[in-house]
C-alpha cells in the first residue's frame, strides 16, 4: 500500500495565511514606508491633490545665476540653498506655488537708477504669470519660515481683524502723517500687507494681493521719476518711493495694511541693533514666530553663521517624531 507525504500541517497554514493576505501585507509595507520616507505633504503632491493654479504664491527672491558684480561665495550658495528648499517643503505643504525669481542687477537696468525697483518689475511679471492667483508673497532670499504648520489663510488672513494698524497709530518710526483727507478705511479691504522696523517699512516679507488696485499702484511705484530722479535722496530705493507713495497719496494709503513685525518678519540679534531691548522686533522660538529675516546681514553681520543657527532651530523645532524617539 503507498503511503501518503506526511503533512505538515503548520507548514502548509503558514503559507496558506500569506497568500490569502499577501495583497493586504504588500498594502500595508508601502503605507508604512511612504509614512516613514515621504513627508505627508510630499505624498500629497503625489496623489495628485493640490490644485496646477494655487491661489496663494511664494516669490523667492534669489541669484540662482551666480551674479552680475561678482561671483557668489560659497556661503552664499548655501545660503539659497537652504531658503529654497525651507520655501518649497512649504509650500508642498500647504498647496502654494513657489516662484523662484532672479534678482541680479540685469543689462537693462545698467544704464538707469532702478536697480532697487526690480521687486516691482517682478511682482509685475509674477501677476501675469500667476492670474488666478488671490495672494503673492514676496520673500527674500536670507528668510527662513520657522513654523511650517503655519498657514497664512489661519496665521494672517483669518485675523486682519485683530493684527493690522491702517493709520499708523500704533508703530510709526518715520514719523509719517496719521491720517490724509478723502482716506476712507471703512469702505476699503487691504491690498497689501506690510510691515515696519526702526527704519520705516520693510520690503523683505510684503503679502500682495492680485487685484487691479495692485497693478495701477506697481504702475505708480515704477514710475521713472522714482528711480532716475530721486536715486540721490531716496537711500532705499523702492522702499522710500512707497513711503512717499503712502505719505502722499489717500487711494494708496487707504488699501495698505501694517503687520506688527514679527507676524511674517521677525528679526535676528544685530538688526535695528540700537533697540535691541526692544521685543516688537526680535524672533523668540517661545512665541513661535511664523518668519525670520536675516536683514542686513550683509552689512557688518555674518548672514551664514545667522543662517545656520535658525536652520538649527527650525530643525529642533520640527523634528520627526520618529527621528525624536530614534535619534536621527
Amino acid at each position: 500500500m503507498e503511503k501518503l507525504p506526511r503533512s505538515h500541517g503548520k507548514h502548509f497554514s503558514s503559507e496558506s495565511f500569506f497568500a490569502k493576505h499577501k495583497k493586504i501585507i504588500l498594502i500595508v509595507a508601502c503605507v508604512l514606508f511612504l509614512i516613514f520616507w515621504i513627508s505627508p505633504f510630499g505624498l500629497l503632491k503625489i496623489l495628485g491633490i493640490y490644485s496646477n493654479e494655487p491661489e496663494i504664491v511664494i516669490i523667492l527672491a534669489s541669484n540662482v545665476g551666480g551674479g552680475v558684480l561678482r561671483w557668489k561665495s560659497e556661503q552664499e550658495w548655501a545660503i539659497e540653498r537652504l531658503s529654497i528648499e525651507n520655501k518649497r517643503n512649504y509650500c508642498l505643504r500647504h498647496g502654494y506655488g513657489l516662484t523662484i525669481k532672479e534678482m541680479p542687477i540685469e543689462k537693462r537696468y545698467s544704464h538707469e537708477y532702478r536697480e532697487g525697483w526690480q521687486k516691482v518689475d517682478v511682482l509685475k511679471q509674477t501677476m501675469r504669470e500667476f492670474p488666478n492667483a488671490k495672494w503673492f508673497w514676496w520673500l527674500d532670499a536670507e528668510t527662513l519660515i520657522m513654523e511650517p504648520t503655519f498657514s497664512l489663510e489661519s496665521h494672517v488672513f483669518s485675523r486682519l481683524d485683530d493684527l493690522v494698524d491702517r493709520t499708523l497709530s500704533e508703530f510709526n518710526p518715520l514719523k509719517l502723517p496719521t491720517d490724509t483727507p478723502y482716506a476712507n478705511y471703512l469702505d476699503n479691504e487691504v491690498d497689501l500687507l506690510i510691515t515696519q522696523d526702526c527704519g520705516g517699512f520693510n520690503l523683505g516679507s510684503i503679502l500682495v494681493k492680485n487685484s487691479d488696485w495692485t497693478r495701477l499702484l506697481l504702475d505708480m511705484w515704477w514710475d521713472p521719476a522714482g528711480y532716475e530722479q530721486k536715486h540721490m535722496l531716496w537711500e532705499h530705493r523702492e522702499q522710500d518711493a512707497l513711503e512717499s507713495l503712502y505719505a502722499n497719496e489717500p487711494w494708496i494709503r487707504e488699501k495698505i495694511g501694517f503687520l506688527p513685525l514679527r507676524t511674517i518678519n521677525a528679526f535676528p540679534p544685530g538688526a535695528c541693533s540700537e533697540f535691541s531691548s526692544d521685543p516688537r522686533y526680535f524672533y523668540n522660538s517661545n512665541d513661535r514666530d511664523f518668519v525670520v529675516n536675516m536683514a542686513g546681514c550683509n552689512y557688518g553681520r555674518d548672514c551664514w553663521g545667522e543662517m545656520q543657527r535658525y536652520m538649527s532651530i527650525y530643525q529642533d523645532k520640527n523634528r520627526k517624531w520618529y527621528s525624536k524617539l530614534f535619534k536621527l
